[in-house]
């Protein structure tokens, strides 16, 4: 009952705060972080649970019998992991919201727990009919935060962000109707769990196309070239709460698409396709970096660096041994607060001075000290420092595909470099050389306060955890990956890549 209890709490804070509006407009702010606190408090005492089998804890009822449909979830230490990550990061985006949004609050405050939940939904349903739903879920409000808060060029970035994931969901859920049907032709009765599934024989052509759709549907989120096209616009338009919670969290639901399902599902498909995926990461980490370069919006900029980032991850998935899969989960959960803080400083600029243009910027150190050390700590920690959680993970994500692939590994290993030198370069064109902002805007450029302050330490103090104490992380995925390569490890090393 306690997976069920995270999902209410944020379904029925998401009601509270929008009806708070009407006592006082910011109270929905105060039900919102009130919502998520409470929601992080009770994921901790997962920390101690023990596993019951596979899982350490899970829940099963009924729900349309006829078609073998269940309200099944469960938490195992990958998902633990990331809806940790999922309320850490949604305390976050509410603080980030806490001044910036002043119109109809409640609804904001609604859309944001409601997204948080379909979140948590996708990290724990393991009936693939529920999934599916958690997945809409969490995408809807996200159109709403985007269109309705959003800037300039809102409605076009919203519906963008809509076709690409209702069109790539779409082509999934056909993929889930098909592995319910033969199912149902193997086994004589029709099932969308899990575990049932993982024993339907998808070999030949049709699993290669089931497993395209769980590809496209999952990468697009990811997302990955070419289908990330979405991201720089939603992330641009995005309010900063926005921002985080896409850059934070709905990248991940792509990436544990892809480690719980699609390799899982069709083995033999993905081990067909494993040199395409591996390519298109490539191509990912090191075209996303080349186009970074190119951006003056600064939030485009950090969009595109997510992209090269989270190739990182799909790199690892299709490597597909333990090593690369440590580096993936690694790179999400550090992705997740270091890209989150960068967008959340680029709003906190935007909101300042009202531009996101960084010709507009320049000279800021000496105007902003504590928002330029931010900057600072968290460029370093996206180019990949040593010592700090992102290392670990593309580390480990390269050590293990270059096991899989010798040449595609060497091309990604570019994309550390392109990092550190668009890393560098952003912090030297917004807050080194001469102040280029006007007296008005000289006026409007404070610096972070107390609240902001212990946001971003917080951020802080995660990434340097991981960085110098990535074993806690590790251990509590390390028997998920043991499970998940135990079924595919015989296929994979047929071709040498076990």
């Amino acid at each position: 009952m306690i997976i069920v209890l995270l999902i209410s709490i944020l379904f029925f804070g998401g009601v509270l705060a929008w009806l708070a509006e009407i006592i006082d407009p910011r109270l929905p702010r105060l039900v919102a972080l009130l919502a998520v606190i409470l929601d992080f408090l009770v994921m901790l005492t997962l920390l101690g649970a023990d596993a019951d089998g596979a899982w350490l804890v899970s829940f099963t009822a009924d729900w349309i019998a006829r078609f073998g449909i269940t309200i099944y979830f469960a938490v195992d230490g990958l998902s633990l992991l990331l809806i940790l990550l999922t309320a850490f990061l949604g305390v976050i985006a509410v603080g980030s919201a806490w001044t910036e949004i002043t119109e109809r609050t409640g609804f904001f405050y609604f859309n944001l727990l409601w997204t948080l939940a379909g979140v948590v939904g996708v990290f724990t349903a393991l009936d693939l009919f529920l999934f599916f739903f958690f997945w809409e879920v969490m995408l809807i409000p996200m159109y709403f935060i985007i269109a309705i808060w959003g800037h300039e060029n809102k409605q076009y970035a919203a519906m963008k962000f809509f076709i690409f994931t209702q069109v790539s969901g779409l082509l999934m859920l056909i993929a889930i109707l098909v592995m319910a049907y033969l199912h149902y032709s193997q086994f004589g009765a029709f099932s969308f769990r899990y575990e049932d599934l993982l024993n339907v024989e998808t070999s030949g052509a049709l699993g290669y196309w089931l497993m395209l759709g769980f590809f496209v549907g999952f990468a697009t989120k990811l997302p990955s070239v070419p289908f990330h096209s979405w991201l720089p616009d939603a992330h641009s338009q995005a309010p900063t709460a926005g921002s985080v919670i896409l850059a934070g969290i709905l990248l991940k639901t792509g990436a544990y698409g892809l480690i719980r399902f699609t390799v899982p599902l069709f083995p033999e498909a993905a081990m067909e396709f494993a040199p395409i995926a591996m390519t298109l990461a490539a191509i990912s980490i090191v075209y996303c970096a080349k186009v970074a370069f190119g951006q003056d919006d600064l939030k485009r900029l950090i969009a595109y660096t997510s992209v090269s980032h989270m190739g990182f991850v799909t790199l690892g998935v299709f490597a597909w041994n333990e090593q690369a899969l440590q580096g993936a989960i690694m790179t999400m959960l550090a992705h997740g607060l270091s890209a989150a803080a960068l967008f959340m400083l680029a709003g906190g600029l935007q909101h300042r001075i009202h531009t996101r243009s960084m010709a507009a910027m320049g000279g800021f150190w000496a105007q902003v000290p504590r928002m330029s050390v931010v900057a600072l700590f968290f460029s370093i920690a996206a180019l990949g420092m040593p010592g700090l959680g992102n290392f670990v993970g593309e580390f480990l994500a390269l050590l293990g595909a270059f096991q899989a692939n010798i040449t595609l590994t060497t091309i990604s290993a570019l994309g550390l470099v392109l990092a550190s030198v668009y890393s560098l370069w952003v912090i030297q064109k917004v807050f080194h050389g001469a102040f280029t902002g006007d007296s008005d805007q000289q006026g409007q450029l404070l610096d972070l306060d107390r609240r902001e302050m212990c946001y971003f330490i917080l951020m802080m103090l995660g990434l340097i955890w991981m960085g110098l104490y990535p074993q806690s992380f590790l251990a509590l995925s390390e028997p998920v990956l043991d499970g998940l390569l135990s079924s595919s490890s015989e296929l994979f090393a047929a071709l040498g890549r076990g």
